[in-house]
């Protein structure tokens, strides 16, 4: 219930946000789409009905006309660039990568580059020239060159480091138990995990807080931390959900 002492430091921080006047920006970004599932129709509806905007991190290599023909309604939603296949291309023993340094550069880019003018020819609505490299990671080298291949921005996880070759729109709040249940979070965890992101906005930083979910795997707890996000969210004056496309600025 969002009603429930769980919610209790989130309300609490939100109120001190109003009494000082300021507004706190969230974003919300959904990983690994391809096609049209219940599970996406159910994230969906659920973001309009709270007018929250949602970007969709698409995997270029395995989506195709599908998805594009269910999105070109929802003016909410937008579309961001997942690497290319989702594939793993890290070597034994080491953490998961797609776009890492175990492959000549020019191939990873060529791929890059492709999935860029896929997305945008399926979705030229509400594509975003944003890359959200699966598993949150890419090697430093690759970062440079992604201008030169029309991205304007790069997703990953945790507070940004700005002042790098390209801006930083990341996300700071996982809802899944990746190393657990693989699935939804304690709520009471993932308060905690805003507000302490909210605290540190309001001592200075101006990122945006971005909350990250995955539709594909979600179970009961995580689309119930969801919709009680939103609700808590939603009816406070101190919170503000914005596009993505808002957040890069012109």
């Amino acid at each position: 219930m969002t009603d429930g002492i769980a919610w209790d430091p989130l309300h609490h921080e939100l109120d001190r946000w109003q009494a000082a006047d300021r507004v706190a920006r969230f974003w919300l970004r959904d990983d690994d789409a391809v096609e049209p599932t219940q599970a996406l129709e159910t994230l969906m509806a659920l973001a309009c009905q709270s007018e929250v905007p949602l970007t969709l991190a698409v995997i270029p290599g395995l989506t195709g006309e599908a998805l594009a023909a269910r999105l070109v309604e929802d003016a909410a939603v937008a579309v961001a660039v997942h690497g290319w296949s989702h594939t793993n291309h890290a070597g034994p023993e080491r953490k998961k990568q797609e776009l890492g340094g175990d492959r000549p550069a020019d191939v990873v880019l060529g791929e890059l580059g492709e999935g860029f003018r896929l997305l945008q020819r399926l979705h030229p609505a509400r594509f975003l020239p944003v890359l959200v490299p699966p598993w949150n990671r890419i090697d430093a080298a690759l970062i440079p060159a992604l201008p030169g291949l029309g991205f304007a921005a790069l997703s990953v996880y945790g507070r940004a480091n700005q002042g790098g070759p390209v801006p930083l729109l990341n996300t700071h709040v996982d809802i899944i138990d990746w190393h657990g249940t693989r699935g939804g979070r304690s709520e009471a965890d993932l308060v905690a995990e805003l507000v302490a992101e909210l605290r540190h906005r309001f001592a200075g930083s101006d990122e945006p807080v971005g909350v990250l979910t995955h539709h594909l795997v979600h179970d009961a707890a995580a689309w119930d931390f969801l919709s009680a996000l939103f609700a808590v969210t939603g009816r406070h004056p101190a919170v503000r959900w914005s596009p993505a496309s808002e957040l890069l600025g012109p």
